[in-house]
């Protein structure tokens, strides 16, 4: 999977890596279902985090209770840095110190460490479950307004059509009217060509008439 640099917010949380070309996270050596998997598991981890670590720490001050019980020391391994661990031996003590972040670390006693971590531990499950909701239903919320966006867009494209038709139909009537105007005219012209021609012939007839009605003189 190809490295980028990521950074986080102000909260810890860290910033999720923008897969600009898939080959350099598919190989054959991490195939797509691998690298699926990873990023299941990013998602899970960014809201699921603390519970894992509010309740390991809760079976530490369970163990510390029970060992101040007994009175005998807790033997471990303590964490000198990433892969540095040294022998450690804790003795039997009621109290205990929590990191509260900030580089913020307090004393409680461990019944009193007990019920903060059990108070945190019950508000991140209760967020946790808040959290899948609010995505839950931005997800829907977001198909929704997707599938408007493409009914507006359809029914936009729609409408243009219709009124296009429209305006051709609108045109071609035009053309239709004009052509039959074109034909009326034509029509009274030739009718009026005919009666003309009518009137014509007629008057030549009647001259004609009169001309052989006349008498002729002899000088």
């Amino acid at each position: 999977m190809s490295e980028q640099k990521l950074t986080s917010n102000p909260r810890g949380i860290p910033s999720s890596p923008f897969v600009e070309r898939v080959e350099d996270y598919v190989s054959p050596e991490e195939p797509v279902e691998v690298v699926l998997k990873k990023f299941q598991e990013a998602i899970r981890k960014v809201l699921e985090e603390k519970i894992p670590e509010i309740e390991k720490t809760i079976a530490v001050v369970d163990l510390l209770t029970e060992k101040k019980e007994t009175q005998e020391p807790l033997y471990t391994d303590f964490e000198l840095n990433d892969t540095l661990y040294a022998k450690a031996k804790i003795e039997a003590s009621d109290s205990v110190y929590l990191w509260l972040g900030a580089n913020v670390m307090l004393e409680y006693t461990c019944e009193e460490a007990k019920e903060l971590l059990t108070s945190k531990l019950e508000t991140a499950k209760t967020s946790r479950k808040n959290t899948l909701e609010d995505l839950e239903f931005l997800r829907s919320q977001i198909t929704t307004m997707e599938v408007n966006t493409a009914r507006v867009y359809n029914w936009d494209v729609k409408q243009r059509r219709i009124l296009r038709e429209q305006q051709q139909a609108s045109g071609s009537m035009s053309v239709q009217q004009f052509g039959r105007a074109l034909g009326i005219l034509g029509a009274i012209f030739l009718a009026h060509s005919a009666y003309s021609t009518y009137e014509h012939l007629a008057y030549v007839k009647a001259v004609d008439e009169a001309d052989t009605s006349v008498p002729i003189e002899d000088n």
